[in-house]
This record gives structure tokens, C-alpha cells and sequence, in this order.
């Protein structure tokens, strides 16, 4: 014969499964949404971005190096400002990812605990800074630095926004990797350690792989704030439509939708749309490659 639960016992058991369909739905909800999300920015992009480049050209737009949008006879072609993107963006991560993969094994794996108490903190710091302040920093200190160690009649270049681009994805790639590194199981490392490995052959050959993911997943932020900052560069890459080299002025896809949309009307403003267009896809093509070269590693191992 089968007792009954206690009237408080069975009480408890249904608020705990209400409580647990409806944490379920919201959890649902918010995933849907996040997935929404993403398709109507995904659609308006395109709907937005399409019909200029169909007027345009497609491939006057794409390799077009020309971009006079406010003349007489305007031209479209945003070349300069792909491979100023790219360009800047590899240049960032080229300089950035070491160090920010190096800080990150300094703090989870080397650093006394009250040197890391005082660098973690400053890390978080830097991550809060707003872009128009690094911006800012970058035109009052870097841009006079340009000009007086290249001897530079301008020191807004492509360098200088690198520059800046690269102190400014080492939150994101430091915070990320440390945290990936300080879940690494304990037994690994002692049982290389025991193997006779050092500790930094332990660090550079067991830890770090074993974290790749997260680091990964760090780097991917940081490309994604390199390749979509505006206004930090803005301020320090001189915002001229030139072909990319390391000390001209330059705009990037970001500026140049950012310093024209205010005042842009008709076939231009269409045009920045599909600027943007072409910044959203490269920022999908990237996380894609990524994700994939991730998992092909993956399977490897």
C-alpha cells in the first residue's frame, strides 16, 4: 500500500516543478529572442543594403578605389576602405593577441597573488573606458608621437589606429583567456609536471591547448571590437578615402558610414547602407572561419 507524502512535501514538489516550467519558458523565450534577434538585423541589412549596391554595381562597389559621394559625378567604390579594415584589423590582432595571451598566462599561472590582485583590476579597468577616450588619448598623445618619430607632416595614419585598436581588444582577449586557462584541470599540469616537464613547457604545451577554446573565444571578441570600432579610430586615422598604407590617412568601413550618415540623403545614404552590409558580413565570414578552425582542431585531437 503506497504512502501519501506529507501535505508541506507534496506542496513543495509542486512549486518546485511550477518554478522549474517557468524558469524552462523563460529560458526559451530568451534564446528565441536572442535567434530573432539576429534574423531582422540579419534582413533589414540586407533589405537596406541591397538596392544601392544593385544601382551601383556590384563590382564597381566592391574593388571600386574611389569614394567621392558628395560630387558632382559621385563615385562608390569602397575598396580603401576593405582593406584599411582588414588591414587594421590584422595589424591589431598581430600586436594585441600576444600580449593579451601573455598577460593572461602571467596572472592565471605566474604572478604572485597580490601583483595579480593589482593587475586583474586594472584590466577591468581599461575594458571600462569608453572609445572616444582611448580616441581622445590617441589624437592628444599618439598622433604628435607619429609625427615626431617618422617625421610625419600628419600623424593620423593607419598606424596610429592600430595602435589604438590593439590596446583596446586586450580586455576582452585577457579577461577571456585567464578565465580559460584558470578552469584547466589541476591534474593536468601536475601530471606533466611530474613527466619532468618545467613549468613553462607545462604552461605552453598542456595548459594552454587545453584552453584553447576560451582563447579563442577571446580573440574572436577582440577581432569582432577591432573590426566594428568607429569612433576611437576616427579620431586618430585622418578619415581620408586613400588606399591603405601604414603612415596615410585612412577610413575604415565604420568611419565611413559613421562621419557621412548625419547629413547623407538619397543613392549615399543607400550606399552606407550597403557599407554596413558588407562590415556585417565580414564580421559573420570571421566568426565562421573561426568556429571552424576550432572544430577541425577538435576533431584532430
Amino acid at each position: 500500500m503506497e504512502q501519501k507524502q506529507p501535505a508541506g512535501k507534496r506542496l513543495h514538489t509542486i512549486v518546485r516543478d511550477g518554478i522549474e516550467r517557468v524558469m524552462n519558458t523563460v529560458f526559451f523565450v530568451c534564446g528565441m529572442v536572442a535567434i530573432l534577434a539576429v534574423v531582422l538585423i540579419s534582413g533589414y541589412m540586407i533589405v537596406a543594403g541591397l538596392p544601392a549596391i544593385k544601382e551601383i554595381g556590384l563590382t564597381e562597389f566592391l574593388f571600386g578605389t574611389e569614394w567621392a559621394s558628395t560630387a558632382k559625378d559621385p563615385k562608390y567604390g569602397i575598396l580603401p576602405f576593405i582593406l584599411t579594415s582588414v588591414w587594421g584589423t590584422l595589424g591589431a590582432i598581430v600586436i594585441g593577441v600576444p600580449i593579451g595571451l601573455l598577460t593572461a598566462v602571467f596572472l592565471s599561472k605566474v604572478a604572485n597573488p597580490r601583483v595579480a590582485a593589482v593587475v586583474r583590476p586594472a584590466v577591468e579597468l581599461l575594458a571600462g573606458i569608453p572609445s572616444v577616450v582611448y580616441g581622445l588619448i590617441g589624437m592628444m598623445v599618439l598622433v604628435p608621437a607619429m609625427m615626431d618619430i617618422f617625421n610625419l607632416n600628419n600623424g593620423t595614419c593607419l598606424l596610429a589606429a592600430i595602435l589604438v585598436l590593439a590596446i583596446m581588444i586586450l580586455p576582452s582577449i585577457i579577461s577571456v583567456s585567464e578565465t580559460a586557462l584558470n578552469a584547466v584541470p589541476k591534474e593536468y599540469e601536475e601530471a606533466s609536471l611530474a613527466l619532468g616537464a618545467t613549468e613553462i613547457e607545462t604552461i605552453f604545451k598542456v595548459s594552454v591547448p587545453a584552453a584553447k577554446s576560451g582563447i579563442v573565444a577571446g580573440v574572436v571578441l577582440g577581432v569582432g571590437r577591432a573590426i566594428g570600432e568607429a569612433m576611437a579610430v576616427m579620431m586618430v586615422a585622418g578619415n581620408v578615402a586613400n588606399m591603405p598604407g601604414l603612415f596615410k590617412s585612412v577610413t575604415f568601413l565604420t568611419t565611413a558610414v559613421a562621419k557621412e550618415m548625419s547629413y547623407a540623403s538619397g543613392l549615399q545614404r543607400q550606399a552606407l547602407f550597403s557599407i554596413a552590409l558588407v562590415l556585417f558580413c565580414f564580421i559573420m565570414i570571421i566568426n565562421a572561419l573561426l568556429n571552424f578552425v576550432l572544430k577541425k582542431g577538435d576533431r584532430h585531437e
